[in-house]
């Protein structure tokens, strides 16, 4: 049994709260622009002092229409700014938050209700009011529903004119780090969500050890980021909360299709993504290249950006690949970056497995990811690489506070100040999860010598073949998306002679791929998945992978589907996790024609 810990270097106050920031700002820096929000085409500050005037005053509101100190009030949004100020205000009367992803269906709408009493609904759309409201009206402990777009928070502004300064202060203090913050229900894979209780102390020693380490350095005072994940994603909304203590400019946006435009309107300094959309900025430039009759280029100069990045662990780049990679730092690279708005230097990436690959392309092209671990019970990165420790392939260390310990089945254990105290009323998942003070995460994984940490797979997803052999699917998946015209990927083969796969093809790769191929631009995607020049390209991705695996764990026959795996369709989470379970039950008879014909 391995196991590896970081002494913390900071403590959390018994009286702290995530709240308490608001008030600090606005009186240490009433100008300064915390917030960018986009007006038309415009970015539009708003100071410290503001935000602390929206939090307190839609706080106000919450307090006159019944919300008491331990409360629980949903919020069902998209990422924006009035997502934030929502929180803040929720904490300020001394509520608990409990966000609910705007893709939820209405069943899993009604389950969070039920099952964390909420007294309150904020949604954002008159669509998600209509699509939720026969719930809503069920939920015996819901006081209010408010919608934003049709004025919530100025609703809640009017209903708190009456509410003193000093009823509002009164309720910030009376909140200590011991009282739960938020209640997030985890979106899961299989079964009903459960619902992660993290209190402020939680959440604080997140950020606390997030700032303590040398990820700092790219988040302080003058730095930018632009927020685009869901804020009810536990990764996106921690590094919100450090932003507003450190006082990172912050701008949001949902607006996925156009997010390469608001990205280079907005200029951030740190970027936070999950690896999927790493993939896409990978895969798109590589599109764009080759559709321009420079793919050979855009290849080399990704072979040469992998090369001078793995050199750098290795004793630094010899002449030649200097030559190449100066070289194509201003023929590619260079554009690359611009697309991200010309300021980005660094970028945090979580939720998902990124890959060595990805990871050693972008800090070869001048843009170093940082890669990190934890899940919403460890109130998000409880391992990260950091300027000062940083190990391409791995999730990083344990942050200040942090232990990391592998079991003798290889499972990942973890333990520290971040780790939550149990579920919401589910006493018998709690105690199957923690035991002996060390939460297990299901994750396999292994620790080095030097305390870094890697995640092979996990336990429920560990494939075991008719012969016996153990095979983890996420080396071979992550080689098989890295095809260009390859959307996702699952491998099978659970009690199954041999592996193989089922993939899908990218919508927005497709139009580029039937014009560089010469195929006619109405081609079904029906008809493509036959191709031989399609097939060619990817029995070609499909060797990449199996070069990376035993012969016994090589995918040996693969099946590309008709359709895309999608969060609106059920095959993906609202973090981009593939539902495994979902998959394979929607797509039973496809897989079992991997093995009969």
């Amino acid at each position: 049994m391995r196991e590896f810990s970081v002494p913390a270097t900071f403590t959390v106050p018994e009286g702290a709260s995530c709240a308490d920031a608001v008030a600090r700002n606005a009186a240490e820096a009433p100008t300064y622009p915390l917030f960018r929000k986009l007006v038309g085409e415009n970015w539009t500050d708003v100071t410290a002092k503001e935000f602390a005037d929206n939090v307190n005053k839609v706080a106000k509101g919450l307090v006159a229409l019944g919300v008491n100190k331990g409360d629980r009030v949903a919020l069902l949004s998209n990422t924006r700014y009035e997502w934030v100020v929502l929180d803040y205000a929720i904490w300020t009367a001394g509520g608990v938050t409990v966000p609910i992803y705007a893709s939820s269906s209405p069943d899993q709408v009604k389950w969070i209700l039920e099952d964390s009493a909420a007294v309150g609904l904020v949604v954002e759309t008159t669509e998600n009011a209509s699509t939720h409201k026969a719930v809503a009206d069920e939920a015996k402990d819901l006081k209010k529903v408010l919608v934003i777009d049709e004025g919530a928070l100025d609703e809640l502004v009017a209903a708190g004119a009456d509410v003193s300064d000093e009823d509002i202060a009164a309720r910030v203090n009376s909140v200590t780090a011991a009282d739960p913050a938020t209640l997030i229900y985890t979106s899961g894979t299989t079964g009903r969500p459960k619902g992660v209780q993290l209190t402020h102390f939680n959440l604080q020693a997140e950020v606390q050890s997030i700032l303590a380490s040398s990820l700092s350095e790219y988040l302080q005072q003058n730095a930018k980021t632009l927020l685009f994940l869901p804020l009810a994603h536990i990764f996106a909304r921690v590094i919100s909360i450090a932003c507003v203590e450190v006082r990172v400019t912050v701008g949001h946006t949902s607006d996925i299709p156009n997010i390469v435009a608001h990205l280079g309107s907005f200029q951030p300094t740190v970027l936070l993504a999950v690896p999927r959309i790493f993939e896409k900025v990978y895969n798109g430039a590589r599109l764009k290249a080759h559709a321009a009759g420079k793919g050979k280029i855009f290849d080399k100069a990704a072979d040469t950006a992998i090369a001078w990045s793995k050199a750098q662990d290795e004793g630094g780049a010899g002449f030649g690949l200097k030559a190449k990679h100066a070289l194509f730092s201003k023929l590619v690279y260079g554009k690359l970056l611009a697309a991200l708005g010309g300021q980005c230097t660094a970028a945090i990436a979580g939720g998902a497995p990124l890959g060595a690959r990805l990871g050693h392309f972008f800090r070869g092209a001048g843009l170093k990811v940082y890669e990190g671990y934890g899940l919403t019970e460890t109130s998000a990165a409880i391992t990260v690489n950091t300027p000062g420790h940083h190990r391409i392939g791995s999730v990083g260390r344990p942050l200040p506070g942090a232990k990391v310990r592998i079991a003798e089945d290889g499972e990942v254990l973890l333990s520290g100040p971040v780790v939550f105290d149990g579920y919401w009323q589910n006493e018998k998942a709690t105690k199957e999860s923690i035991v002996d003070g060390w939460f297990h995460t299901g994750d396999i994984g292994s620790l080095d010598n030097d305390g870094f940490l890697s995640i092979t797979g996990r336990k429920k997803e560990i494939i075991v073949t008719a012969g016996g052999k153990n095979v983890s699917p996420s080396g071979l998946e992550d080689v098989l998306r890295s095809s260009a015209i390859v959307s996702q990927a699952m491998v099978v083969g659970d009690q199954k002679p041999y592996i193989a796969a089922v993939l899908t093809l990218d919508p927005e790769a497709i139009p580029g791929w039937l014009e560089r191929n010469g195929k006619p631009a109405d081609t079904s995607v029906g008809s493509l998945r036959n191709d031989p020049d399609l097939i060619a390209e990817i029995d070609a991705v499909v060797a990449q992978a199996n070069q990376t695996v035993s012969n016994a764990e090589a995918i040996k026959k693969y099946k590309i589907l008709d359709i895309d795996f999608t969060e609106a369709t059920g095959e993906l989470t609202p973090s981009m996790k593939l539902k495994r379970n979902v998959v394979a039950q929607k797509f039973a008879d496809e897989i079992e024609g991997l093995y009969t014909k």
